[in-house]
Parts: structure tokens; C-alpha cells; sequence
């Protein structure tokens, strides 16, 4: 891939959303959405803005990456029939990146990163990665949604947690409170720079898209990806599917 094309990156797995557009490894733009408004009333509008403010059209862009789930079941169906649109009819590549796999990769280098993200009902998706110095993302086990206190006692035994995303933001409290009763040493970053002891909370990415974007640029290296290979990653049934 050369280094100078343009990557148009979309993260509607979040109930704000994101979007980020990068030229090679370089950031040219980014946006963040509103957690009130559907992804579906903005997320065009929203992309032509982010262009229009570097001088670009949609038909600028080289590559495509979105945001695979899980997350907002009509979030992901929303980005990912946009990027399947848009590189069908342009004719241009896409690469799908797990939401949880990009949480991972925004948190910074960490032996154990657990990945959280609400999933309604008080559940959170969660997956176990490790992320290197180079910014690899390596799952070291599968998403499930669990509560939050089937969370600790699956992770309890792990003494050098990296905890991040916004299920992590949500229950703060709860992870402060049992790294202190499991007699580990507990903090709070912005970001983690390097894997230490104990129980650590990272502040959420303020632009999640940016680290699909990231992650997106070396899967694009790796395989061939046509619009037809993008599948939503829901983890759970959706409610409407359980009511059945």
C-alpha cells in the first residue's frame, strides 16, 4: 500500500460515534459525534464536512475501514452499509476492525487489556487483549457480554489489568474497589505508555475511528478485502431478536 493514500475510517459502535480521515499514517481530520443524535440522521452529512474542511470529496478516498462490532446493534448496521456502499461504488478497498480490538489499541502498550463497552440490560462486551510497544493487537481470548461483576471474577486472578473503554469509564468505582480488595495497586491514566503492576483505568479515545483507522492500515497489508467480507461482529442477540 503506498503511504500516501487517503484512509476514510468510521466508528458507529459508540452511541457518539467517530470518524476519522488519515493520509498514510498521518492524521488529516477528525470529527467525534453526538450521543443524542442517531448515526443515521449525521453520518453522511457528518463525512462530507470532515472532507470539505481539507479540500476533499468522498471520491478523494483511497481505502475505507469501519468499525465491525460489537456495539449499537443499528450503529453498526448504519457504518457498515455505508463503507459497503461507498467502496462498492467508488471500487475502492475496505478493512473491517473489531470495536473491542480498537479500544485495546487506544489504551496503549499493556500485557492484559480488557476491553469494555455497554451493551445494555447492564451487561458490557469484553474481550482480554494484549497490545505490544508497536501497537499489535493480539486477542487473547473471545468477546462475550457479561455484568460487570462476572468481569472481575473472570479477570480477579490477572494482577496487571489495563482496564479500558467506556464500560470501564461507566464502572470506575467497581474496579477501583475490587483491585483494593484483591490487595492490588490501583490507578488512573489518559493514556498507558507501558505494562506495570496492578489495576489501571484508561480515560476512553476521544476518536475511536482514529485507532480502527490505525489497526486498518496493517490488516489492509495482510489480506484482500472486498465489500462482501465485512460482517458485523453483534456478539449478542439484539433485543428485538430476544422478544421473538
Amino acid at each position: 500500500m503506498e503511504s500516501q493514500q487517503l484512509l476514510l475510517s468510521l466508528e458507529t459502535a459508540t452511541r457518539a460515534g467517530s470518524i476519522a480521515l488519515l493520509k498514510g499514517s498521518d492524521v488529516l481530520a477528525l470529527s467525534g459525534g453526538d450521543p443524542e443524535v442517531s448515526h443515521s440522521n449525521t453520518l453522511l452529512a457528518d463525512t462530507d464536512i470532515l472532507l470539505s474542511k481539507v479540500n476533499l470529496t468522498i471520491r478523494h478516498i483511497d481505502i475505507f475501514a469501519v468499525a465491525t462490532g460489537p456495539g449499537s446493534f443499528t450503529g453498526l448496521r448504519i457504518g457498515i452499509s455505508t463503507v459497503k456502499a461507498l467502496a462498492e461504488t467508488l471500487h475502492r478497498p475496505c478493512v473491517g476492525v473489531p470495536t473491542l480490538e480498537a479500544i485495546a489499541h487506544s489504551a496503549g502498550p499493556s500485557d492484559f487489556t480488557v476491553s469494555l463497552l455497554p451493551a445494555g440490560r447492564g451487561e458490557l462486551f469484553v474481550q482480554l487483549f494484549s497490545t505490544s510497544s508497536e501497537g499489535v493487537v493480539i486477542a487473547l481470548d473471545q468477546p462475550a457480554h457479561l455484568s460487570p461483576s462476572q468481569i472481575i471474577e473472570k479477570y480477579r486472578t490477572l494482577s496487571n489489568i489495563c482496564w479500558a473503554g467506556d464500560g470501564s469509564d461507566l464502572y470506575s468505582d467497581l474496579i477501583r474497589e475490587s483491585a483494593i480488595q484483591k490487595g492490588y495497586q490501583f490507578t488512573e491514566a489518559a493514556r498507558i505508555e507501558e505494562s506495570t503492576d496492578g489495576w489501571r483505568t484508561v480515560k476512553p479515545a476521544s476518536n475511536l475511528a482514529q485507532h480502527v483507522a490505525s489497526l486498518a492500515l496493517s490488516r489492509l497489508q495482510e489480506m484482500d478485502v472486498t465489500p462482501n467480507d465485512l460482517r458485523a461482529i453483534y456478539v449478542r442477540p439484539s433485543d428485538a431478536e430476544l422478544k421473538l
